[in-house]
């Protein structure tokens, strides 16, 4: 599965890196494409939406 989530919070390459390794807590194998600069996480996974949005919250990175 594809989400794309909205995280206006990540502000350079070191949120990018921390959110894609909160992605991968729940999912080692997830793929995660995350823009500071637009502020847009693709991941595509195999964990539930809920799972993926909870991991990034926990991170300290809201998703609007």
């Amino acid at each position: 599965m594809q989400l794309q989530l909205t995280v206006s919070s990540m502000a350079c390459e070191a949120c990018a890196k921390t959110i894609a390794e909160a992605i991968r807590s729940v999912d080692a194998a997830a793929v995660v494409e995350a823009d500071p600069a637009t502020k847009q996480v693709v991941v595509t996974t195999d964990s539930s939406e809920v799972a993926v949005r909870g991991a990034v919250e926990a991170a300290g990175y809201p998703v609007s």
